[in-house]
């Protein structure tokens, strides 16, 4: 019995779903200039927001093994989706600063495990190619979300309205996880990190073999210096990344005078570089090399932070930095 057509219907389900991981993160950033007016609280506020939200994401994250394990896959990712909507909708909603901090953490638990779970799922199912354009299109969610909440505000409207298309498209996409939960309960689906297929045995085993288990030892991974120094490497990045495209948009509209509608697509421009690096610089990863591409990404990151320090006219300013 052929499993292609699920397969695809899964596949373009996992792609939505990390446009809409990309989301609430495009919102933020153009968005935080009004709710700060709107609450009367100073700029440096956001901070309790990405801290909470950090919170939540790290710990779904970390409990992802547990709850897929007793839930599966597809009841993970309906209702983590489904808390992420009404985090969003809380945020719409909220009358205050610190009932938004508590939707931004609920918000990180939705977000973590929906990211965990498809990670883990994509891993054993689709393959590398496919994980690593889900995560470009991460970069395509996070691209849009400036565009959405610059387009409400530029018609008048509040911010609490870009959040809630944002809200109402997470609760669509709860609905189609729940609609095939039972196509994400497949024979491909992957095992537990640290073990074998249960109902597989090791390739070159005997049949009825029992199959081997292979724990992963943490003390020993956490030995290595090249974890530390990727895991380092890595936090830098996403710190650069994220104040970037958080403050880009106050940067340019009260630091520079940029109009707010051409400050919110010079944000989403820049997010969506993230998209583009990462579907093209794939491709070329695999003639050049890793260690060449992550050379000429940080080349080009350098060289984006340099024109927006410098005072060049306002276009030249727009132009996003290389994305990896």
């Amino acid at each position: 019995m052929s499993t292609a057509p699920p397969r695809a219907s899964l596949l373009l389900l996992a792609y939505l779903a990390f446009v809409s991981l990309g989301l609430p993160d495009g919102l933020i950033g153009v968005g935080w200039p009004s709710i700060r007016a709107d609450f009367g609280v100073p700029t440096e506020a956001v901070g309790l927001l990405l801290t909470a939200g950090t919170a939540g994401y790290l710990t779904s994250s970390v409990l992802a093994g547990f709850t897929l394990a007793r839930l599966g896959v597809g009841w993970l990712l309906a209702g983590s989706t489904l808390l992420a909507s009404l985090a969003l909708t809380g945020y719409t909603l909220t009358p205050g600063l610190a009932l938004m901090v508590g939707c931004a953490l609920v918000l990180g638990l939705g977000s973590g495990a929906i990211d965990s779970g498809l990670n883990a799922y994509a891993a054993g199912a689709f393959g590398p190619r496919h994980m690593n354009w889900m995560h470009a299109f991460f970069g395509l969610g996070v691209a849009i979300g400036p565009l959405i909440m610059t387009g409400a505000l530029s018609v008048g409207l509040s911010w609490r309205w870009g959040y809630g298309v944002v809200a109402t498209a997470q609760l669509a996409l709860a609905a189609a996880f729940a609609l095939t939960v039972r196509a994400w309960r497949r024979d491909r689906s992957p095992a537990p990190v640290g073990e074998n297929r249960p109902d597989r045995p090791p390739a070159g085993s005997a049949p009825g073999a029992a199959p081997a288990v292979t724990p992963i030892r943490v003390r020993e991974t956490l030995r290595l210096p090249a974890v530390w120094l990727g895991a380092l490497a890595f936090a830098v990045y996403v710190a650069i990344e994220v104040a970037a495209g958080l403050w880009a948009f106050l940067l340019l509209t009260d630091g520079r005078g940029l109009d707010a509608a051409v400050a919110g697509v010079c944000v989403s421009g820049y997010w969506g570089s993230l998209f583009v690096g990462r579907v093209v610089q794939g491709v070329v990863a695999e003639r050049l090399g890793a260690a060449a591409v992550l050379r000429g990404s940080l080349v080009g990151m350098a060289v984006g932070a340099l024109l927006i320090a410098l005072p060049a006219p306002s276009p030249l300013r727009c132009v996003p930095a290389t994305r990896r």
